[in-house]
């Protein structure tokens, strides 16, 4: 047992111990916490690491160090102790992501050596409803997209994510990796969309991480000639009643807070904001 203050590698042996800390924020957690539960701590699966820092030989606090590095349960010492590492260990994430305060005070501490960040988005508020909303009613075009219409999706998942995060997802391995992860949300009954009289996608969404306790709707996008036309509330309560019926009781999302339009949408359907988060993109 470790009794000082310290911070390691996690082993699969330390799984029951992370899942405990995970379970501490199920929703500010969720997408870690989802890849925890598939993959466990293997950093061939995980596809990353997992840093544990202990405080009195007990777990305390998290790092997910893989595409993302991610903060978790972090108090400040702990941020310390996962920016010494990331530096000894050099940036290879494209991301920092995470509740803001431990995010904001992990860059600041990684600015000097990993900066400049392409884009910082410090304030992006975190927003959960457990609960259908009473005026809105779910859009009935909105469906699942079953697993022969890959085709069909993947234009519009690639005009969503180099609108939101502003450089293409196929840059790099030609979209390998994207491609991979769009196929297992479609493969795995969470991905969903309206399509037009000619098999166009007007409107998609997906839920990214699902755990038994919470689930992160993401990806929301209405193609632009559609936009303005009232279609985004009620896609957005169609993708809800499937998150609540059939994957959590607990659905989230985070937003850019510049993105004053989507806010107001989800708002409409009963979004509330619980917390912030903050991306800093490379």
């Amino acid at each position: 047992m470790l009794t000082q203050t310290t911070s390691r590698v996690l082993e699969p042996s330390d799984l029951d111990a992370a899942l405990a800390v995970l379970d501490r924020e199920p929703v500010a957690n969720a997408f870690v916490t989802s890849r925890v539960q598939v993959a466990g701590l293997d950093p061939w699966r995980l596809g990353g690491e997992m840093w544990g820092w202990y405080d009195d030989g007990m777990l305390t606090s998290l790092c997910y160090a893989g595409a993302n590095l991610v903060p978790i349960c972090a108090t400040p010492r702990a941020v310390r102790a996962f920016a010494d590492r990331a530096r000894r260990a050099g940036r290879r994430c494209s991301s920092i992501v995470g509740p803001a305060e431990p995010t904001a005070q992990l860059w600041r501490l990684l600015e000097p050596t990993w900066g400049p960040a392409r884009e910082v988005r410090a304030h992006q508020p975190l927003m959960v409803t457990d609960h259908m909303p009473a005026d809105i009613a779910p859009d009935p075009y909105v469906r699942r997209i079953r697993k022969d219409e890959m085709e069909t999706i993947l234009p519009a998942c690639v005009a969503m994510f180099t609108e939101e995060v502003g450089v293409s997802p196929l840059a790099g391995d030609g979209g390998l990796l994207y491609q991979a992860r769009v196929a297992e949300l479609v493969g795995s009954g969470r991905s969903f969309a309206r399509l037009d009289q000619n098999g166009k996608v007007v409107f998609k969404a997906e839920i990214g991480a699902a755990t038994d306790r919470a689930c992160q709707i993401q990806g929301v996008w209405v193609a632009p000639e559609y936009r303005g036309q009232g279609l985004a509330a009620p896609g957005m309560a169609a993708v809800l009643r499937y998150a609540l019926a059939d994957v959590a009781p607990v659905a989230s999302l985070y937003v850019n807070d510049f993105n004053t339009a989507a806010r107001r949408t989800y708002q409409r359907v009963g979004f509330q904001e619980v917390g912030a988060f903050m991306s800093v993109l490379f």
